[in-house]
């Protein structure tokens, strides 16, 4: 019989924890989304305005809008944090909500409250929706944390462990936190998000969106004089709360895999008071050190850790994005859009996509950290080399219709060539008198033949890249230039 891992307790006196919900919308509505969010009290997102510093975060956070200033490097601040809507960039809405909510689950009641929600608006037509909910009740299980993060964040839940979570406030009750998000805070969101699987073009839904459910982040204060211990960093990582029976549970038995877990997703430049795991699913900061002397580290999460954060889960969806359009892509149907598709990859990879994103230590080791836990590397080679296969496609095409043209114009060159110099027919001259064209001979025949055909291939070739290039500054118009 296998022996189980052991669970160590561990109390937490506080626990703030936020999720990340992506989504698609057409770069076409941007400006009406922006529009509709300021009209529902989303503010936008300014560094300068330093009354936002301590609006969002929960009673007695403040984040520094200097530190996030300084933090990033200023090719990527510009994109951070615009000047105004106008500019190129992630523009971000947040929305002060403080209210208190029930999370029933496993026979539980856990009380959370419902701080604030950001919506970012990010290039290429993606958003992210950011829920901000903490836990303030003392000597809280991290057993009990767990489940509710796990619990939480599952937008529909379809599968039996996943079952059974109810959300209650004093509006009401919802069945899950999709209905809550998107039928409740962001209800006017709703028209503007891509719901088809397929979409004609480039702006489908999320299809890649892994098991639909949202990633998330915490900090836990644990009580004082408490350890850390690798089993509860494990279960951090991968969110094991409790199993369908109600009990507390580790998804593993060997102690030598857990170590390579932690070894490879640990952040231990603090330890032993604080550590930050990073997995699939979250980003975890825990620490045992006294509440007052945590500010900086919890402003820190808030702040630069959230961005750092959000930024890499964009790269993400972005190159899983720019994979998955390529491989939808068919040859005979959607021809006119692989030019489309190879400038969406090139602009993003010029103006968005930086392997190094801030001059700190600390934000450099915790990007790389980020990069091989959203295998990110991995998907933007994938990307380069769909860019290389389009260009050659596309080159080939070219090639196609170079050469198809050529031959027809050598073709109707020789015959112009031949009976346009030697052979003329008198009732060209003038008025052309159809009714002659009966009496023609054979060697007029062709020539008459050879200048209808050659006018009527001219004039098509002409009102194909006609319409061909009205139909491009259309649809450039139409996706908004992909901001």
């Amino acid at each position: 019989m296998v022996e189980k891992i052991k669970i160590h307790n561990l109390t937490i006196s506080k626990s703030y924890m936020t999720f990340l919900f992506p989504f698609s919308f057409r770069e076409k509505e941007r400006a009406d989304l922006m529009e509709n969010l300021v009209e529902h009290q989303f503010d936008y997102f300014k560094l300068k305005n330093i009354d936002l510093q301590d609006l969002y975060y929960g009673k007695g956070i403040k984040i520094s809008h200097k530190e996030l200033d300084q933090f990033f490097l200023p090719y990527i601040e510009d994109k951070l944090f615009p000047f105004s809507t106008k500019d190129r960039g992630f523009l971000r809405y947040s929305k002060q909500i403080r209210d208190s909510y029930v999370y029933e689950v496993n026979g539980n009641n856990l009380d959370f409250t419902l701080n604030s929600i950001d919506i970012i608006l990010c290039p290429f037509g993606i958003g992210l929706i950011t829920i901000r909910t903490e836990m303030d009740k003392k000597q809280e299980s991290l057993t009990n944390v767990l489940d509710f993060m796990n619990h939480f964040r599952v937008l529909e839940a379809k599968i039996e462990e996943e079952k059974g979570g109810k959300i209650i406030h004093q509006s009401g009750k919802f069945d899950s936190t999709s209905e809550l998000i998107l039928d409740y805070l962001c209800h006017n969101l709703k028209p503007f998000i891509i719901r088809n699987k397929k979409l004609e073009g480039y702006y489908g839904s999320l299809p890649y969106f892994e098991d639909e459910r949202m990633l998330a982040s915490a900090f836990f204060i644990a009580g004082e004089n408490q350890t850390i211990t690798n089993d509860q960093l494990f279960r951090m990582g991968q969110l094991d709360g409790k199993d369908s029976k109600g009990q507390e549970f580790i998804s593993a038995n060997n102690p030598k895999y857990i170590e390579r877990y932690i070894e490879k997703r640990l952040y231990d430049r603090w330890a032993p008071s604080t550590y930050i795991i990073t997995s699939e699913h979250t980003q975890t900061t825990v620490s045992v050190e006294k509440n007052h002397e945590l500010e900086n580290e919890i402003s820190h999460f808030m702040g630069i850790h959230y961005y750092n954060l959000w930024l890499h889960y964009y790269y993400k969806i972005m190159l899983l994005k720019l994979s998955f359009e390529h491989s939808e892509v068919s040859w005979s149907k959607d021809q006119e859009y692989v030019e489309e598709l190879i400038e969406m990859i090139s602009k993003f990879d010029s103006r968005y996509y930086f392997k190094n994103v801030s001059v700190r230590m600390e934000g450099k080791e915790l990007t790389k950290i980020l990069k091989e836990t959203f295998n990110i590397n991995t998907l933007f080679e994938e990307v380069k080399n769909t860019v290389d296969d389009l260009n050659q496609a596309q080159e080939k095409q070219r090639d196609k219709r170079q050469n198809m043209l050529l031959f027809m114009l050598t073709v109707f060159t020789v015959i112009s060539g031949i009976y346009g110099m030697n052979l003329i027919i008198e009732d060209w001259k003038g008025k052309t008198d159809w009714s002659k064209v009966s009496g023609y001979s054979f060697f007029e025949w062709i020539s008459l033949l050879t200048a209808l055909i050659g006018i009527s291939l001219s004039v098509l070739l002409l009102t194909t890249e006609g319409i061909k290039g009205i139909r491009n500054i259309y649809r450039k118009r139409k996706r908004d230039s992909f901001k």
